[in-house]
């Protein structure tokens, strides 16, 4: 029996081809199509003075440059959001979620955190002059050494949501 090579190539070539195409009308038909954001509303350089955003969804948004002086962020989620070169003077955040979210450059001057969680939130080059930091959570929170000595020295409390010391969260002696 004698084999015809140019048979046995072009079945083989068939083969292949009708192989990679089911596999791609496999991908193609098991496909779940991407939705748009709906949301996508930052507040960049926003004025936000004296707003109430009360326990509201925050998560992920940005608030670069934003004006947020005398702001009620009180049991809002802002994990993972990103709160760059805000001014938040005397800002609520009691009870606010802050997980993983980016803080650099911000003034929180006489801002309150009573029990907020901050749990992985890099707080770099952040001003904690007169803040209150009763029962709040900042392990693994990336803060200047500075700042954590401020605040060690009127940390106190315990997070009611994570049951971390204050004292603990923060590394203090």
């Amino acid at each position: 029996m004698v084999k015809h090579p140019v048979k046995s190539v072009v079945v083989r070539g068939l083969g292949l081809l009708l192989a990679v195409g089911l596999a791609c009308l496999w991908v193609m038909l098991s496909a779940v199509p991407v939705i748009a954001a709906v949301d996508t509303v930052n507040y960049n350089n926003a004025d936000l003075k004296g707003q109430d955003f009360s326990h509201t969804d925050l998560s992920g948004k940005a608030f670069v440059s934003a004006e947020m002086r005398d702001i009620n962020l009180e049991g809002s989620d802002l994990s993972n959001a990103i709160l760059t070169k805000a001014v938040m003077l005397r800002a609520n955040l009691r009870d606010a979620n802050l997980t993983a979210a980016l803080v650099d450059r911000v003034f929180l001057v006489g801002a309150d955190l009573t029990n907020a969680i901050l749990e992985d939130a890099t707080m770099t080059r952040t001003s904690f002059e007169d803040v209150t930091v009763t029962g709040a959570d900042f392990t693994n929170a990336i803060l200047d050494r500075y700042e954590i000595s401020k605040l060690c020295d009127r940390a106190e409390g315990i997070n009611p949501v994570t049951g971390v010391a204050t004292r603990d969260s923060l590394g203090c002696r």
